[in-house]
């Protein structure tokens, strides 16, 4: 299993040679420039939620490149206005019964908000967990640090897990530590931090944190790819 990070909270994460893409935010974005949005392929694109800087390239890439696109209904259905037809709604709950490739996923809480682009509703934010033949993950999308955390265990035995550790919007460098306590996993991706002068953080501080409680907190460079 690998993953490549792209910036901000946009990764994607090869598993048995299909490519699963999270929260395309490129065009526009000042971690970005030097990727060519274009060059990004995908056989899946999961969304967390609908804001600009998750969903920004979501259509482009569908549309391009044909991947089956996930995420809330709200989400889903503004990708559908923008004439994306391979999509599957889902929420809170149980494992999406779609027959993946990969394995199975489910949708789990996230503290955040959640509107689209064009100002409309964007449905409850989502993390995922993902239950695959090469391990198991969670991505927690934007969220704040909360104890729903501590259910993820119960579904998965997580090989890494990518949070936000910015601050700001969402959980900071400290309660990601914590959340890796509630998760049980000792191998964590930061992200959603440095892009904007609001969400900068002293990486060496929270790598050295980490560290110190016997973690590791993996601050991938954009196009890094790091293997599992």
């Amino acid at each position: 299993m690998k993953l490549t990070f792209y910036a901000h909270s946009c990764f994607a994460v090869e598993i048995k040679g299909k490519r699963i893409l999270f929260d395309p935010f490129i065009t526009g974005n000042p971690a970005a420039q030097g990727i060519d949005v274009n060059s990004i392929g995908a056989d899946f694109v999961f969304l967390s939620h609908g804001h600009g800087d998750h969903v920004a390239d979501a259509a482009g890439i569908a549309k391009r490149t044909g991947a089956l696109c996930v995420g809330n209904p709200e989400v889903m259905g503004w990708l559908e206005r923008q004439g994306v037809t391979n999509t599957i709604h889902m929420n809170h709950g149980g494992p999406v019964s779609h027959d993946f490739s990969f394995g199975k996923v489910r949708g789990v809480n996230a503290v955040h908000s959640s509107s689209l682009p064009d100002g409309s509703y964007g449905g409850n934010p989502l993390g995922f967990v993902f239950n695959t033949e090469e391990g198991d993950f969670y991505f927690a999308g934007d969220t704040a640090l909360t104890l729903d955390m501590q259910l993820i265990p119960l579904w998965a035995k997580l090989q890494f897990a990518v949070l936000p550790v910015g601050g700001h919007f969402t959980m900071d460098a400290t309660d990601a530590l914590k959340a890796s306590e509630f998760i049980k996993c000792d191998t964590i991706v930061g992200v959603h931090h440095g892009t904007f002068g609001i969400i900068k953080i002293d990486t060496q501080k929270a790598e050295d944190d980490f560290k110190a409680a016997g973690k590791k907190l993996l601050l991938p460079a954009p196009l890094e790819t790091i293997s599992f």
